[in-house]
């Protein structure tokens, strides 16, 4: 009985918006020779992407089938007026994925509407026959039932045999039937091969960008550090050093107070060297693999972090480094804006997604926004140069769940960065 109330109200959804919407878009492009088809098309075109997002999100609630979205992101932001108008129509007009929409229109208004009413008529033929053979079937005289005529008592008994059988079928049949006309939306509304194929060229293509502007940024920044760091503290030894030598002879004291603070200079200049190299590529990542520097990480974290660690070997480096500086950046997020007591770190490799997952959790207020801000933007930049993305689950009250995928391959175990271990600072 679920099948036959749910497909009647997707069947008139399938048509009277297959119908309407069809007829509206193919008019409003048809106008826009006139000029009134520039303002209208993307209003139109933005009603059709709404009421395909419907049916994928009905036909993930209600019959498990994923759809995916395959529409091109706009870049940039839109501008206002008849000139953004103009841009906005000629690029929904240019997506394939607006042509796709309009052809589903069409198969779902017919093919559609038949396979989400069929589980209704066929429940409700039961009640039919058994009202026919209750004696409407003497003011039908001359009609048929199906393949019955209804010419006897005998005739409308056999009707309502026919009728409770196809009710039957309702019921055994109606939900794979509505599974069957997810199915025939998923066909039309995921995204081609060739499309998926131009998605991820156009997202590799801005991660390019974004991994040499990020590479630009860092390098200035090693610039800056050195500068204004170790480079200064070294300078000030070197002269300390000439004033310790046109000392020595006349006032052994003054350079032995300088030969201190050169000392001390020095070990400063060694300290921010350290932590600079370590900025760059920490030597436990190199030496001992992406599990034992995460749980460095960890215990040099302001929050206590509790580290689960399941991997089954050393990874490509700059898939280590990548997801190292990722959590790091997370877990700096975690500590300045959560307003947690503790968090948690996991990471392991997913063999059947090939994906190597970190997800950081922390007991905070939650509702962070991953528009926000440039953290969630430079792991995303740094993650997109291998294909990799960035989920951010945070409601209101907490807690805040970060997950970062890469897809790699490990290499053979090395040491004991696959050993699944627990470090609770």
């Amino acid at each position: 009985m679920t099948a036959a109330a749910r497909g009647l109200p997707l069947a008139s959804a399938s048509l009277v918006g297959g119908i309407v919407l069809f007829v509206l878009s193919v008019l409003s492009i048809a106008f826009i020779g006139l000029g009134i088809g520039v303002l209208t098309t993307p209003a139109v075109l933005g009603l059709v992407r709404s009421h395909a997002r419907r049916r994928r999100a009905l036909a993930a609630d209600r019959g498990g089938v994923t759809i995916p979205e395959p529409y091109r992101p706009e870049r940039g932001r839109p501008r206002s007026g008849i000139t953004g108008q103009v841009e906005r129509c000629v690029f929904l007009l240019r997506d394939p994925a607006t042509w796709r929409d309009l052809q589903w229109l069409l198969v779902d208004a017919t093919a559609g509407f038949t396979l989400a009413l069929l589980p209704t008529v066929l429940t409700l033929y039961g009640v039919y026959g058994t009202v026919v053979a209750a004696g409407l079937w003497r003011f039908m005289d001359g009609t048929w039932f199906l393949f019955v005529p209804l010419t006897s008592q005998f005739a409308a008994l056999l009707a309502m045999g026919v009728g409770w059988c196809l009710t039957v079928v309702g019921l055994r049949f109606g939900p794979r039937l509505l599974h069957a006309d997810f199915l025939l939306a998923r066909a039309l509304l995921a995204p081609t091969r060739a499309m998926e194929l131009r998605r991820r060229v156009d997202r590799l293509y801005e991660t390019r960008h974004d991994a040499v502007d990020a590479s630009a940024a860092e390098l200035r920044r090693i610039e800056r550090d050195l500068h204004d760091g170790a480079q200064a503290r070294l300078v000030a030894v070197g002269m300390s050093l000439g004033a310790i030598e046109a000392l020595i002879e006349k006032d052994p004291r003054q350079a032995r107070k300088l030969l201190a603070r050169a000392r001390e200079n020095s070990a400063e200049a060694l300290a921010e060297l350290r932590d600079l190299v370590r900025g760059i590529h920490p030597p436990v990542l190199a030496e001992r693999g992406l599990g034992d520097a995460l749980r460095a990480l960890a215990l040099r974290t302001q929050l206590p972090v509790e580290v689960e660690v399941d991997l089954p070997g050393r990874f490509e480096a700059p898939v280590e480094a990548a997801a190292y500086f990722a959590a790091s950046e997370v877990l700096t997020n975690a500590v300045k804006h959560s307003g947690a007591e503790r968090v948690w770190l996991d990471v392991g490799y997913v063999e059947t997604d090939g994906v190597l997952r970190v997800t950081v959790t922390d007991d905070g207020r939650g509702g962070a926004d991953p528009a926000a801000g440039s953290g969630p933007a430079g792991v995303e930049r740094r993650l997109g140069a291998f294909d990799g993305v960035l989920a951010v689950s945070s409601p209101v009250g907490g807690p805040t769940m970060v997950t970062l995928e890469i897809p790699c391959v490990p290499h053979a175990p090395a040491g004991g960065a696959g050993r699944p271990t627990g470090a609770r600072p």
